[in-house]
């Protein structure tokens, strides 16, 4: 399936819009990691353990999103945004696109 922030698809026809979709994940840091990366946050540099926790969580969500445009029809995802929050230390993403089939 094809994901893309774009509206359209390059060398593709949308030939069908289904809707909107959507996939969200919220993952917890554990004591550890939040540990560390204060530590990290005093001495300066990167939070390993954050990113590898934003990459699942953003892939999560993704994969959640293109699971709704299937089974919806779709073969593609346009217009997909995503947005990040934080909250009591949780981690959530959000992703957000058109379901769309494409010639």
């Amino acid at each position: 399936m094809i994901v893309t922030t774009t509206p359209s698809i390059e060398g593709h026809s949308i030939t069908g819009y289904k809707g909107l979709v959507t996939g969200e994940a919220i993952l917890g840091a554990n004591l550890f990691k939040d540990l560390f990366a204060g530590i990290r946050d005093i001495v300066g540099g990167r939070s390993k353990a954050y990113e590898e926790e934003l990459g699942k969580a953003r892939e999560t969500a993704i994969a959640e999103m293109q699971e709704r445009a299937a089974a919806m029809g779709a073969n593609a995802v346009v217009g997909v945004d995503l947005d990040y929050e934080v909250i009591n230390n949780m981690l959530m993403v959000s992703a957000s696109g058109t379901a769309v089939t494409i010639s």
